[in-house]
């Protein structure tokens, strides 16, 4: 059932990529990484869970935020290196800022800076806490 795991090409740290957006929109929520383990638990649970570099650990996109992702299809790309996960996202935000998408920082026409391009939904310390 799951054999095209098989051929996906890890990165030398064993992680995959993954890009995740909005089923109906399209819109670009967020990126984070998989390992095996995550993806399966993912394909398994039909929700989201990454693997966190920093922190060593699987997390599951929510389990703090309440705002978990319901996955609803994959897309391994061509070179099968890149996971693209379009997914129901829960209270309409991805980010730990509050906003829809982690994908905020535009950078201004002319090149020389970042501007805020995406409204906070809800304060991220009622969210986390202080």
């Amino acid at each position: 059932m799951t054999d095209w795991i098989k051929s996906i090409a890890w990165n030398e740290d064993g992680l995959l990529p993954v890009i995740v957006q909005d089923y109906l929109s399209k819109k670009i929520l967020m990126f984070a990484w998989m390992n095996e383990a995550s993806l399966r638990a993912s394909l398994s649970q039909k929700k989201t869970i990454f693997w966190s570099r920093s922190r060593k650990k699987q997390w599951i996109k929510g389990e703090e935020s309440g705002h978990a992702q319901n996955i609803k299809s994959m897309y391994l790309d061509c070179d099968q290196d890149v996971l693209l996960v379009q997914v129901e996202q829960e209270g309409g935000i991805a980010c730990h800022t509050g906003r829809e998408s982690c994908f905020f920082n535009k950078v201004s026409a002319d090149s020389s800076s970042l501007e805020i391009d995406g409204d906070i939904v809800k304060d991220p310390k009622k969210i986390y806490g202080d």
